[in-house]
């Protein structure tokens, strides 16, 4: 009975937290016109958010094996609580703008502990079968998080969408007093030096990547972040070479299947990251879709990840290979973004209907595999540790691809219509004088960056499958008889 309830909570963080990350877009416009804020200061109420809880996911994970995983997913409960309080009350964009940056940490210490929770309370077919249910959560939190905040914002206003995610960080914390606390087996002391560097070189790179869109990837600001970022994860591998317990144990790096499905991770991340992000605005911009309509079309992508990853976990106990799931649910996403390709103005739901539906089930089997077969290649006493590597890599993965999406549609755009009209066409502003041509321009710019997602994420996938093959066995060599 303790393990269901550990696995109930944690699959309600899983759930909540991704809704926090999807559904807060939608409030942007009522907040901006709440608090007078435009700008970068408005776009730091998700930026701030994404930027703490991709930071440090890996920092949680390992302090949960040193710590107890249980008290920093109690402690990532509280702080998602209380951040999402002040944002619900806030009297200022800059007050509310720290409460996310905050959340963003305790959503750190709830998706990292949560994931080590698991590896920890479950083993074998049961683990599996956690680790599944942990993806389909996942993936409703992300396809109803729009919804349900739109729903919220349109009937009791912005501020009350904070006040749900409040509450639920309240049922997290409350959640854990039903949860076994763990923790490896030795309490070394903390690698502090490895901690500030790592959460520093990460934050400075992808504060760059999600600045390069405005400002441009040659301007100083974004050099000089990526400049900082490079040197300060430098530090990070040579810190943590010579610390006796790192918080990244680097020959993890060196279990070959352990990386292969965190590449695995990174390549379904690629292709689906984008075109689930930006495809509502062409349709909308394109098409003339009202929003609620583009989001009725994007259910197409994001239904068979409530169900596909309970049958991937389900078809792994009864033997089937994890590797050839994984390979197959990868070329299933290369073919939906290759079949996409048939995009064009004015194209109707049903003919969309083929391509979204391939993605979604390459993402539905994908996702239910990675992390239980990741936490397999390795010991428990490292289940923290592997489980914030893991977030850290994907959440780091979603920001290069969304920022590099957009820059590549905007160069794309810029090369046939010139600069000036480039980023407005693509965040789908078509209104006007020659609608048909900017349509037109805009189709074949994303049909040109679907054919280049589609074939990186077939040669992830191959990459993906030489990583997990399995090692080859040297046959014995015959024994030489004795000369008599």
């Amino acid at each position: 009975m303790k393990n269901q309830l550990t696995l109930l909570f944690v699959l309600l963080g899983y759930l909540l937290l991704p809704m926090s990350m999807s559904g807060t877009t939608v409030a942007l416009p009522q907040i901006g016109t709440a608090l007078d804020a435009s700008g970068g200061a408005l776009q730091w109420v998700v930026t701030g958010y994404f930027l703490t809880a991709s930071s440090f996911m890996l920092v949680a994970g390992s302090t949960g094996d040193l710590l107890g995983r249980r008290r920093v997913y109690r402690f990532g409960g509280a702080t998602f609580a209380v951040g999402s309080l002040v944002a619900a009350l806030t009297p200022n964009i800059l007050l509310l703008d720290i409460a996310r940056t905050v959340t963003g940490v305790g959503a750190a210490g709830v998706m990292a502990g949560g994931g080590a929770i698991l590896a920890t309370t479950f083993s074998g077919a049961e683990r599996t079968r956690a680790f599944a249910a942990m993806g389909t959560t996942a993936g409703v939190g992300l396809a109803i998080g729009p919804t349900l905040a739109g729903w919220l914002v349109g009937s009791l206003g912005w501020r009350a969408t904070f006040g749900v995610f409040a509450l639920g960080g309240i049922l997290l914390l409350a959640g854990t007093f039903a949860m076994t606390e763990s923790r490896a087996a030795q309490r070394p002391r903390a690698d502090w030096l490895g901690a500030v560097t790592f959460i520093g070189g990460l934050a400075s790179a992808m504060f760059a990547i999600t600045q390069s869109s405005r400002a441009g990837w040659t301007s100083a600001v974004v050099l000089s972040l990526l400049a900082a970022g490079a040197v300060l994860l430098t530090a990070f591998a040579l810190v943590e070479r010579r610390s006796a317990h790192p918080v990244l144990d680097l020959s993890l790096l060196r279990n070959r299947k352990f990386v292969g499905w965190v590449l695995a991770g990174v390549v379904m991340v690629l292709g689906f990251g984008g075109v689930t992000s930006f495809l509502p605005t062409y349709l909308q911009g394109s098409n003339g879709l009202s929003a609620r309509d583009s989001g009725l079309v994007m259910l197409m992508s994001t239904a068979p990840v409530l169900v596909l990853p309970l049958l991937g976990g389900r078809l792994v106990n009864r033997g089937t290979s994890p590797r050839l799931l994984i390979v197959t649910g990868l070329l299933l996403i290369s073919a939906g973004n290759a079949w996409l390709t048939s995009l064009h103005q004015g194209i109707g739901a049903w003919q969309l209907l083929g391509p979204l539906a391939t993605i979604g089930t390459g993402v539905g089997l994908a996702s239910g595999l990675i992390d239980a077969q990741a936490m397999n290649q390795v010991d428990q006493s490292r289940a923290g540790m592997a489980a914030g590597l893991l977030n850290t890599v994907r959440g780091g993965s979603q920001t290069l691809v969304l920022a590099l999406f957009g820059s590549m549609l905007i160069s794309l755009l810029t090369g046939r219509i010139g600069a000036e009209q480039a980023g407005r066409v693509a965040t789908g502003s078509l209104a006007g004088p020659g609608h048909d041509v900017l349509a037109g321009h805009l189709t074949e710019s994303w049909q040109v960056l679907l054919w280049a997602i589609a074939g990186l994420t077939a040669l992830g996938a191959v990459a993906v499958a030489v990583l997990l093959r399995a090692p080859r066995t040297r046959c014995p060599q015959p024994a030489v008889p004795a000369a008599a």
